[in-house]
């Protein structure tokens, strides 16, 4: 009987709000950062939409951390991926300016891929090594006045709530960049929307910010250097991701 009135208030309450909000939020972003308020208009539409899907949600959302962080710094931030609303926790409630780095399919969205290339987002080209390198200078050109990057080093979202296999590029990112990597772990949003539903069902959730990794000192004058660097950041950064995993989560995903 509750799921059919969650059902219910999905398709009355929440699947209007969500597809009002979305449409609103991307033109006010599409004709925001047109009109050279990109500043702005690149991340606090977002925040609302994302705080406004959250709420109608109905979960409670805990964040811890948030005094961990320099507003006035950029950061490489990197996170575990349980389902659809990690988009909403992080970009909501983090607290700094981001931009996301996104697959390139994302850019065909209707409305939303034009309001994510006009608000500086960046999209991942690794067609090729010299796609990937304008990749990261393109980065380089987008993170100013305090923006910084946002990634999933999974790739995609966790069928069952745990860690997947973490790729390089996010960490290979900040080397180059000379940026700190923030692990953040959330808890909860494979509850809220799991891979391969369409039903949202209430849940609390949590989003934890862990302490920068600094990487200004580390060299990369060669392959093999760099290759262990990245290998270092990548198994820090995901052993403090999971140690903030409740403990159903924790483990690796058994594909």
């Amino acid at each position: 009987m509750i799921r059919f009135f969650i059902f219910l208030y999905q398709i009355i309450v929440w699947l209007p709000v969500f597809l009002v909000s979305t449409i609103l939020t991307a033109i006010i972003v599409i004709i925001g950062c047109s009109c050279g308020g990109k500043r702005f208009f690149s991340y606090y539409p977002g925040v609302c939409w994302s705080k406004i899907i959250c709420i109608f949600t109905l979960s409670p959302i805990k964040v811890i951390g948030k005094e961990k962080l320099d507003k006035k710094q950029s950061y490489v931030f990197v996170s575990n991926h349980q389902g659809a609303y990690d988009i909403f926790l992080i970009y909501g409630y983090l607290g700094h300016p981001i931009k996301w780095v996104m697959k390139q399919s994302l850019r065909k969205l209707f409305l939303v891929g034009m309001a994510c290339e006009k608000a500086g987002f960046i999209f991942v080209d690794n067609s090729s090594p010299l796609a990937a390198a304008r990749t990261v200078n393109e980065a380089k050109k987008r993170l100013q006045n305090g923006a910084s990057i946002a990634i999933f080093p999974e790739g995609s979202r966790s069928r069952t709530g745990k860690l997947n296999v973490f790729k390089k590029g996010a960490y290979q990112m900040a080397i180059d960049l000379k940026l700190p990597i923030v692990p953040v772990t959330i808890n909860g949003s494979y509850e809220v929307l799991p891979v391969h539903s369409f039903f949202i069902f209430p849940h609390k959730m949590e989003l934890i910010i862990h302490d920068p990794i600094p990487t200004a000192d580390l060299v990369s004058d060669n392959l093999r250097t760099t290759a262990q660097n990245i290998r270092q950041l990548l198994d820090k950064s995901r052993n403090k991701i999971e140690s903030g995993l409740w403990e159903k989560y924790k483990g690796m995903e058994n594909k």
